[in-house]
C-alpha cells in the first residue's frame, strides 16, 4: 500500500515523523499508544522515519521531529511539529471526525 493510499482514508489518519535516534520522539510511543487505545478505529496512526523517507519528509516540509500530520481524505487538515500530550490530539482527531 502507498503513502497516498494509506492517508486515503475518510477516517482520521495521524502520521508522525520521526527517527530513531530522537529522544522526543521516543517519548511520544506512549502518548500515541494511548491516543489509539483511547480511540480505537476512529483513527489510524503511523509511524514515518524521515530517515528512511527522505522523499516524503521533503513533500511535507519536514523541519523538525516529531512532527504529527492529521490527514483526512488525503489532504493534511491539522500540523504540528514538537511533542503533544494524548488530551490535545484526541481532541483534533475528534474535530477531524465530526
Amino acid at each position: 500500500m502507498t503513502f497516498s493510499e494509506l492517508i486515503a482514508s475518510d477516517k482520521p489518519v495521524l502520521v508522525d515523523f520521526y527517527a530513531d535516534w530522537c529522544a522526543p520522539c521516543r517519548a511520544m510511543k506512549p502518548v500515541l499508544e494511548d491516543v489509539k487505545a483511547q480511540m480505537g478505529d476512529g483513527v489510524t496512526i503511523f509511524k514515518i522515519d524521515v530517515e528512511k523517507n527522505q522523499m516524503l519528509s521533503e513533500r511535507f516540509q519536514i523541519r523538525s521531529i516529531p512532527t504529527f500530520v492529521l490527514f483526512k481524505n488525503g489532504e493534511p487538515v491539522w500540523r504540528k511539529s514538537g511533542m503533544a500530550s494524548s488530551s490535545e490530539l484526541q481532541m483534533v482527531i475528534q474535530q477531524a471526525s465530526a
